[in-house]
């Protein structure tokens, strides 16, 4: 079966309404990008190969990011990773480069590229003006990539920034999600939106998942144990797997500070158990908030300035915790059915999620209930 978006489907989770692309683009302004590198097969040569990895890149929008940064936190909810970044985001609630996603060897290499890109969009930086925070997450490919490789270089970071678009968004086993796996299965990128009444502000909550945790009984879609039920066909052999990690970014229209998207990064745990994660020992699972309203100019013309805030924070968190909730758990449903079955070194194979299996038992499930779709 051609691989599909959960509800193309016909199977939708929660109950407010996505945007235009049901993608972190349909926060106007927001861009995607990725660099999918694939090459050689068979046994691995450290180093040199087989090749399944890539990065991919989220702009808060298509102007110079350090000149005009946006309002952002971070989160960790289970600290077993490699970030890069978050201590100056925390500090100042600013993010002022794009937002890389890559393997867990790659991360310096990703980050010296964004770095130069910063330095050549601001030749003043660490001359005549501040330094520039970049922010690069990862989780680790190495089951199917040559993880010691660092195939991840400056000129693929190039790629995926120049190739960054609103609209649709790829998602599956490409960028940052080439080599990963998710419960047992395939994972990669995957992304939905959602929508806030208009009568409560109308903004957009846009989220992007790098998904590569968890075993294969844990997994759940739309509330249904369909890990109960489908297992990949190298389950009896391959060794039980909980660990592993998610990168989870998260985009708004909505005018928040820092500590209100702080509120909002700590809801995505919510849609990440939702789909069955407990959070291994091993597993590295962050958050990356941002706000496309009211960017901080790097040199502000004054020492103050008015901005639009929100008047009131109980009414529009409402609507913006269970839509980060929503749109986290469909992107990660998303990432496995978008993703394609990928043999990497040593045979290893990632096999796809049997989406027509995995949608009947939802639709079963449903029927048994009288649950809504």
């Amino acid at each position: 079966m051609t691989r599909a978006r959960l509800r193309d489907l016909g199977i939708a989770i929660g109950v407010l309404a996505t945007g235009a692309h049901n993608a972190i683009t349909d926060v106007a302004g927001v861009r995607v990008g990725h660099t999918t590198l694939i090459s050689g097969e068979g046994a691995l040569v450290p180093g040199r190969g087989p090749v399944r990895t890539g990065v991919t890149v989220i702009l808060p929008h298509g102007g110079n990011l350090f000149r005009d940064k946006v309002h952002a936190a971070v989160h960790t909810i289970n600290g077993f990773g490699k970030v890069f970044g978050f201590e100056q985001v925390r500090e100042l609630g600013l993010i002022e480069s794009p937002v890389a996603l890559t393997n867990t060897l790659n991360v310096g290499l990703v980050a010296d590229a964004l770095v130069q890109h910063a330095i050549e969009q601001n030749p003043a930086i660490g001359i005549s003006t501040s330094s520039v925070n970049v922010v690069v997450g990862e989780t680790n490919d190495g089951y199917l990539n040559d993880l010691q490789g660092r195939h991840v270089r400056a000129e693929h970071v190039r790629a995926a920034i120049a190739s960054a678009a609103a609209g649709p968004v790829a998602e599956g086993a490409v960028g940052a999600g080439t080599g990963t796996t998710c419960f047992g299965w395939k994972g990669g990128i995957g992304t939905s939106s959602r929508v806030v009444p208009p009568q409560d502000g109308g903004f957009t909550m846009g989220a992007l998942v790098q998904s590569n945790f968890g075993g294969a009984r844990d997994l759940m879609v739309n509330g249904v144990p369909v890990g109960l039920h489908l297992r990949p066909p190298d389950a009896p052999t391959r060794p039980v797997r909980d660990a592993g990690s998610i990168m989870m970014v998260l985009a708004t229209d909505a005018p928040l500070t820092s500590r209100q998207l702080r509120r909002l990064c700590a809801r995505a745990a919510a849609g990440l158990a939702r789909t069955g994660s407990v959070y291994a020992h091993g597993s590295g699972d962050f958050v990356i908030t941002f706000s496309t309203a009211e960017p901080s100019a790097h040199e502000p013309a004054s020492l103050t300035a008015a901005r639009t805030v929100l008047a009131d924070e109980a009414r529009a968190m409402r609507w913006l915790f269970p839509a980060v909730v929503e749109a986290v758990e469909e992107a990660i449903v998303n990432s496995l059915f978008r993703a394609e079955t990928t043999v990497g070194r040593d045979g290893h194979t990632a096999y796809g999620l049997p989406i027509a299996d995995a949608a009947a038992l939802v639709r079963e499930y449903q029927q048994q209930t009288g649950a809504a779709t």
